[in-house]
């Protein structure tokens, strides 16, 4: 009975965190769809993820810690990382690093004197950089704590709020330029961004669902009737998916759906069902036919019913765009500028601006450097790049280990090819933007690297 009452206990406690999971994700999709750090929303979203970071903490077993070790590792070297770029240098030491040079004359010239400093040029910016680890951070606490079952249960989930993303971007599409659906006061008006601030992370994230739609019509099926379904379903999704993605108005973002579709017909597997039909089947279950008619009809009505923005966007040239593959040079030359330390996490619109070339300059701010491999190396430096090498090497490890299968399960197997293919497309998203850099995509990324790194012994 005692043992019995154990186990009531343990399954309730792993109930717990998984709801505290669903919890969390929703309120990162309601409130972390920027990538400013002014965003007002992160005021209440940050400090809601310290309290699920420490709900997460709470009785974790070191066991559930070395199931992921990898990545828990990787989350503390790269909170090390930042907290090393607050700690303040010696004023000898901070004016021999590289590209201090204007500063250290600055404070000459004000007679500041000697002046501890940290590494980083912008301290704030670092800071703000460090709260913004507790999303993923939390997200990786909770997710440790899950069992298998639950952590498949996160696909539909992550589907879900996608798909609810995709339709409140088609409303905000067809509705007026400065519709209050638009839940960012800086933002791409007239276009789909869903609970993004940006057309081109919600494209990203329409992206990631192809794959995901694949495996949840692959796996946890117990009878015939219930794959037939999910089959039809996904493929009605992934029709839809597409007018979603053209309501984006990123040519970006499209060509990930391209990339996200053919990942789809990749990853899918028929799976094996354990049960027969219950009853005699037919060639057609009418349930298929309404679901798949009715996502037909719905793809059909937004295609028609888009804004032409979204359609000239794709079509037209976009000097800012333009500008920003033009600025890639001067930022390479920048990052060899702070090499090796970097000019800190952080830092990059005030380090930009100190050695902008001329052409560039606008009445706007570049705000990123709109490929995030070249920030990397820019502000974090060679011990950045150095993590940054360890994680690809990694990834890329695990990633052939999956494509040779071994003796693991199907679902295992489904879902870690998941994970693998939704890093791989926020890798070549990262090329053009900063999708990872709003905590919407953070958690995303950190899901998909807990599908790919979990050992198939978990529960």
């Amino acid at each position: 009975m005692i043992l019995l009452a154990r186990r009531g206990l343990e399954l309730k406690r792993e109930n717990f965190h998984f709801w505290a999971m669903l919890c969390f994700t929703a309120c990162v999709f309601l409130m972390g769809g920027g990538a400013r750090g002014d965003v007002q929303s992160l005021i209440v979203l940050r400090p809601i993820a310290a309290v699920f970071l420490g709900i997460g903490l709470w009785h974790m077993s070191w066991e559930q810690i070395t199931r992921l070790r990898g990545l828990f590792l990787f989350a503390l070297a790269c909170f090390l990382l930042v907290v090393a770029h607050l700690i303040p240098l010696p004023p000898s030491l901070w004016q021999a690093l590289p590209g201090r040079e204007i500063v250290a004359e600055i404070d000459r010239v004000a007679g500041l004197g000697d002046v501890w400093r940290p590494l980083t040029l912008t301290p704030a910016a670092t800071r703000n950089a460090a709260y913004s680890l507790l999303i993923p951070l939390a997200a990786l606490v909770l997710l440790a704590r899950l069992s298998k079952a639950q952590l498949a249960a996160m696909v539909p989930v992550l589907l879900t709020l996608g798909f609810i993303s995709g339709v409140l971007g088609i409303a905000q599409a067809v509705g007026p330029m400065n519709s209050p659906l638009y839940l960012y006061r800086v933002t791409n008006n007239g276009l789909a961004v869903g609970f993004f601030a940006n057309r081109n992370h919600q494209a990203v994230m329409l992206a990631t669902l192809f794959p995901m739609l694949a495996v949840y019509a692959s796996i946890g099926l117990e009878s015939l009737e219930k794959m037939r379904f999910r089959f039809w379903l996904a493929l009605g999704g992934a029709v839809m998916l597409i007018p979603l993605l053209l309501a984006t108005g990123s040519r970006a973002g499209l060509l990930l759906g391209v990339v996200g579709f053919i990942s789809m017909l990749i990853i899918y597997r028929r799976p094996a069902v354990l049960r027969p039909a219950k009853r005699k089947t037919v060639k057609v279950d009418p349930r298929i036919v309404i679901a798949a008619t009715t996502m037909a009809m719905l793809g059909v009505l937004v295609f028609f019913l888009l804004r032409a923005e979204a359609l000239n966007r794709l079509v037209q040239s976009d000097v800012s765009e333009e500008l920003r593959f033009g600025v890639w040079p001067a930022i390479w030359e920048m990052g060899w500028k702070y090499f090796p330390f970097g000019s800190g996490i952080g830092s990059f619109i005030e380090a930009y601006q100190i050695d902008e070339p001329y052409e560039t300059l606008r009445a706007t701010y570049l705000n990123h450097a709109h490929n995030d491999w070249l920030e990397v190396l820019m502000t974090g430096g060679l011990p950045a790049l150095l993590i940054l090498g360890v994680a690809l090497c990694t990834w890329l490890w695990r990633a052939l280990g999956l494509i040779r299968g071994g003796d693991r399960a199907k679902s295992d197997l489904g879902l870690a090819r998941l994970g693998a293919l939704v890093i791989a497309i926020l890798a070549v998203a990262s090329i053009a933007d900063y999708p990872m850099r709003t905590p919407i995509l953070a958690l995303v990324f950190v899901t998909a690297a807990v599908w790919m790194m979990r050992k198939p012994s978990l529960r």
